[in-house]
């Protein structure tokens, strides 16, 4: 099949021009409802202390603290951008997308068999409604429409910087402080399924999501995707190139979450502060290629994984998937290799479960599909 020469959005580096006849869209065609946007994540942990000083650390702002929940925001107006309840164990819960209007509410409620609650007096700032549904996968999905906004808090500002003979700044240093980055705003969630073709159509016909970018298996690609970069459809405005990031993998489960700072700078002295105060740096910094963010990941005190980004890539609703063969060297343009605490490659028992239940079950993950998967962790 002979493709036409032409630039593109997903141009170069790992990348291909699009899809070939016959594979996947990356929308639906007539979805229930379209969400705006990733409204917060829910997680449990037994220590609410030991949780609110990482996040101190990693630059969240608190929005409200109970005995039994702390809700944490960044600094844009809108809705918090995490909230950790007391439990016996630490474990993510699932993700909440925020509804463009309150009526979606009740449309999502009709198609699903839902019921929608009232969120006022369940510790939710700002109050609301919500629809809770059950994905593919098991996780818990939450749409809400949130009654009052969060106000925005003061912001770490961007450096002036120079630029060849774009001299911006004269007679004065540069000297960012060394303090946590104040962390803007929620932007994306990574999970992992075994389930991956019927959870991504369930994104995509249920909450109006489309795909940005997919990956495949190297000599796998007619068997489809495997990953799947997906976005919010808001028409002309262009929002981040991924809200919600799936790969198939053995296992079921929440990888990381990633929260937008100012720039570079934030990024760098940020990391250097949690550094100094012991805290595991999982991967970075570096510049991805899929979304192009700047990232840096930290490990928080329960082993969650979350990423400082900055400068990420914005998609409106009429570019097309972009296609590519998975691959570790495709995570980023530049920046230290991957490390194996990030790729999740290190053998642990959880593991070896992981993939002795996969093989087991009724899901995607074959012994074809496992070899695709550790080639990929290896190229």
């Amino acid at each position: 099949m002979t493709r036409t020469a032409h630039q593109t959005a997903h141009q170069d580096l790992h990348s291909e021009q699009g899809a070939l006849r016959g594979e996947h869209p990356g929308r639906s065609r007539n979805p229930v409802i379209k969400v705006a946007d990733l409204a917060w994540l829910e997680f449990e942990k037994p220590d609410l202390d030991r949780a609110e000083v990482f996040a101190r650390d990693f630059g969240f702002g608190v929005a409200a603290r109970t005995g039994h929940e702390l809700w944490l925001r960044g600094t844009l107006a809108g809705s918090p951008c995490m909230v950790i309840r007391e439990g016996r164990t630490s474990r993510f819960v699932g993700p909440a997308f925020r509804a463009a209007e309150r009526a979606d509410l009740d449309r999502l409620a009709r198609a699903t068999g839902s019921d929608v609650r009232d969120l006022d007096g369940t510790g939710a700032p700002g109050g609301g409604s919500a629809v809770d549904l059950l994905d593919p996968s098991g996780f818990p999905v939450r749409v809400v429409h949130c009654g009052k906004e969060l106000r925005e808090l003061p912001e770490q500002r961007p450096l002036l910087l120079n630029f060849g003979t774009d001299h911006r700044r004269t007679n004065a240093t540069q000297r960012p402080p060394r303090e946590p980055s104040r962390i803007q705003r929620l932007g994306h969630v990574v999970l992992e399924t075994r389930v991956f073709g019927r959870a991504l159509d369930w994104y995509l016909d249920t909450l109006g999501m489309i795909v940005s970018d997919f990956l495949f298996l190297d000599g796998q690609r007619e068997r489809g995707p495997t990953m799947a970069f997906i976005r919010c459809d808001r028409g002309t405005l262009a929002v981040d190139h991924h809200t919600l990031a799936m790969h198939l993998g053995p296992g079921n489960g929440y990888v990381h979450s990633a929260y937008q700072v100012t720039d570079l700078d934030s990024i760098a002295a940020g990391g250097e502060y949690l550094n100094e105060r012991g805290y595991k740096r999982s991967w970075g910094i570096g510049r991805h290629i899929q979304g192009s963010q700047l990232f840096d990941y930290w490990r928080d005190p329960d082993r969650f994984m979350l990423e400082h980004f900055a400068d990420g890539d914005l998609f409106s609703c009429d570019l097309e998937p972009g296609w590519a063969p998975m691959s570790t060297s495709g995570l980023a343009q530049w920046g230290p290799p991957a490390t194996r605490d990030f790729l999740g490659a290190s053998p642990s028992p959880a593991r070896v479960r992981d993939v002795v239940q996969a093989l087991r079950g009724d899901n995607e993950v074959d012994p074809a599909r496992l070899l695709g998967l550790l080639k990929a962790a290896n190229s």
